[in-house]
């Protein structure tokens, strides 16, 4: 079962009126990142590549066709009784543009990363703070005996967004 919207609220304490949706939240982007070198994800290793941040102009970033690392502004705090879903906002697919989330287990709590894939030949213009995902909760049931304890738990949130 899926938790409406106004219940959200209590998972993205950050979160303004605009954001809460029927069915969920909308997350805004911080930072835009372009990739510096490969990854490698293997049977033991895990080596991200290295990222720089993209600094936008007059708060907008002019994002030409390709592959970046986006940081959410809002801090996230998936309950113990439900895993976190995103999902691209149908305005950033309508302009040729994909954002693919990771998988939000149990007891998360940070200010996750996702994946913008610009399609569009012609570019996207990305204002800081634009609502670019919407989170949904899905209840577990049973509850999960475990929560998330894993290497991104926590990340960013002693950070200050913009």
């Amino acid at each position: 079962m899926a938790l409406p919207g106004y219940l959200l609220s209590r998972a993205v304490p950050s979160a303004r009126a605009e954001q809460i949706q029927p069915a969920g939240i909308d997350l805004r982007v911080d930072e835009v990142h372009v990739f510096m070198d490969e990854g490698i994800l293997g049977v033991r290793d895990r080596i991200l590549p290295r990222t720089k941040a993209l600094e936008p102009r007059g708060g907008w970033w002019l994002l030409g066709r390709g592959f970046y690392k986006i940081v959410f502004k809002d801090i996230v705090e998936v309950p113990s009784t439900a895993i976190g879903l995103c999902m691209p906002r149908s305005s950033l697919l309508r302009m040729g543009a994909h954002l693919s989330c990771g998988f939000w287990d149990p007891g998360y709590r940070g200010r996750g990363e996702a994946l913008l894939v610009v399609g569009n030949d012609k570019g996207i213009r990305l204002e800081r703070g634009a609502r670019v995902a919407q989170l949904v909760l899905v209840r577990v049931e049973p509850s999960s005996p475990s929560i998330y304890s894993g290497l991104y738990q926590g990340e960013r949130v002693g950070s200050v967004p913009r």
